[in-house]
Formats: structure tokens, C-alpha cells, sequence
């Protein structure tokens, strides 16, 4: 999904896309899927980002093997960031209503240079940012961006603690090691 396109567009939906999240046990390994396997093939011919993991904040089951920091990021330097939830079916409207201004947020904020998300139906969203640099990415999380509405995501993450949107959610930071192929003609990491 293009984050901040309105919420039922064809601008927004790319059901032809297939989003890949995968941890692999060093570089040689994911050599070897991208060039055997049938799957490895045709996503190697796809934009990619090769990341090393840094913390979370939250968990999700399926992760609980990530330490909850593996490393420290420099304030200048570029930071990717992936979200993890499974919504409560019940709380979408309140997802949406305090989601959709942040998503407008990131997806507009001039320390953004990608945001997109993923969804697996009916309740696992996932998005993927890419920042300038650390520092904008937590100044537009804790509010002190110099952009409209910059408090949205604060707002939002205290209707979150208020009542939970989600059964589990986690929000993981990544540096970015390398970039291979292009995103719509164009490469993604500042």
C-alpha cells in the first residue's frame, strides 16, 4: 500500500506486489535463495534492502527471538523503520481514525524518502520507512518536527496506550547496509 494515498484507491492498493520480510543466517544464504530457488529468482529481479537489526519496542510471537537491542544507531545517520501489529477486528475504526492522520505524517514528512505498508488479511499490517536520519524519524515520532501536525503520531500513540488498537504489535529499527535494484526507477536509501 502507498502510505497517505486515500484509503480505497487504486493508488493505494498494489495487488500485484509481493512484500518480503525475511532474516537469513548470513549473506552467503540469501546468495544462494536468490539464485536457486524459484521464489529467490523472481524477487531478485525486484528492489530489495539488506538490513541489520538494531531494537524493537513491543513484541510479536512470531519474533521473539529478537533481543530487544542488538545494537546503537548514530543520530545522523539513515534509519530504516518496520511496524508489526495484529489488529483487534473490532478496533479498525479507531485504528483508522487515529492511523490514517499518521500515516499522512510519515508518508509526507521531508525525513521520509519511502513509505509503503503491507497487509495480510484480516488483521496483520505492516509498514516500512525509510528516514534521512534518525533524529527525523524520533523528532516526527515524539512530536517536535517542524510540519503540520506534527503531534499526530503522539496523539495517536496515547489513544494506542489508552486501549490497545492490537493483540500484539512490535516497531523495529534497521540500518540499512545495502540497496539492490529499483524502486519505480529510482533507488531509496539517502
Amino acid at each position: 500500500m502507498r502510505l497517505g494515498s486515500p484509503a480505497l484507491s487504486v493508488e493505494r492498493m498494489h495487488l500485484r506486489r509481493l512484500a518480503m520480510f525475511a532474516e537469513w543466517d548470513d549473506e552467503s544464504a540469501l546468495e544462494r535463495f536468490l539464485a536457486d530457488d524459484d521464489l529467490g529468482r523472481q524477487l531478485d529481479s525486484g528492489w530489495h534492502v539488506r538490513l541489520q537489526y538494531l531494537r524493537r519496542y513491543g513484541q510479536v510471537a512470531a519474533l521473539a527471538g529478537l533481543p530487544v537491542q542488538a545494537g546503537r544507531s548514530d543520530p545522523q545517520e539513515p534509519i530504516v523503520a518496520v511496524t508489526l501489529a495484529r489488529l483487534k477486528v473490532l478496533e479498525l475504526p479507531r485504528f483508522l481514525k487515529w492511523g490514517r492522520p499518521v500515516e499522512r505524517l510519515v508518508a509526507g514528512h521531508p525525513g521520509t524518502t519511502f513509505a509503503t505498508a503491507a497487509v495480510r488479511p484480516p488483521h496483520t499490517f505492516s509498514t516500512f520507512t525509510i528516514w534521512r536520519s534518525v533524529r527525523e524519524m524520533t523528532d516526527m515520532v515524539h512530536g517536535r518536527s517542524a510540519v503540520p501536525q506534527a503531534h499526530t503520531h503522539t496523539v495517536a500513540m496515547a489513544e494506542q496506550h489508552r486501549r490497545d488498537f492490537h493483540h500484539e504489535s512490535t516497531f523495529m529499527r534497521f540500518r540499512p547496509l545495502s540497496e539492490h535494484g529499483t524502486w519505480e526507477g529510482r533507488t531509496l536509501l539517502p
